[in-house]
């Protein structure tokens, strides 16, 4: 398996249905809002609690830019859904499953090969892609810093 290249800014947005732990969504569930779609390696790790409680803490300031937040890893919906108690994040989280034949993951190429401590393997890369209302994309963050990372998306945002 290979990874595919990101959109790039300017471009129409890959189209994509995917699971939730509140249920089925689709690009088109958002259109009419700024959607801010994040990947991340893995629920309930150190740098992904770190990004999800910038996005949680600032929540309503990205509602007030009408923006919506959506997570993307390959977690179960089951974990999902225990990692948004935990953290109480008011935003929803996709299951990227191996099962799913159009993984976000790879449509917006966040699955990439990655390096830790000398192996290389197949993973997400922790990347942010900002679709605009009318569902093009406006921003791609591509490393993200997890720290801060909710300010930056805020202030790029802007007004």
């Amino acid at each position: 398996m290979t990874s595919t290249p990101r959109p790039q800014v300017g471009q129409r947005a890959p189209d994509f249905t995917a699971v939730t732990e509140s249920g089925t969504v689709s690009l088109a569930t958002f259109l009419g809002k700024k959607l801010v779609l994040y990947f991340y390696p893995k629920d309930d790790t150190p740098g992904c609690t770190i990004e999800a409680r910038g996005f949680r803490d600032h929540h309503d300031a990205l509602a007030a830019k009408n923006a919506v937040v959506l997570g993307v890893s390959k977690d179960t919906v089951k974990k999902h859904g225990s990692w948004k108690a935990k953290e109480c994040l008011p935003f929803s989280l996709v299951a990227d499953s191996a099962e799913d034949p159009a993984r976000l993951c790879e449509k917006y190429g966040a699955w990439r090969m990655k390096k830790l401590y000398g192996r290389e393997y197949m993973g997400i890369a922790r990347i942010t892609v900002i679709i605009d209302e009318g569902g093009f994309v406006t921003h791609v963050i591509d490393p993200v810093k997890a720290n801060g990372h909710a300010q930056e998306i805020l202030a790029l945002l802007g007004g």
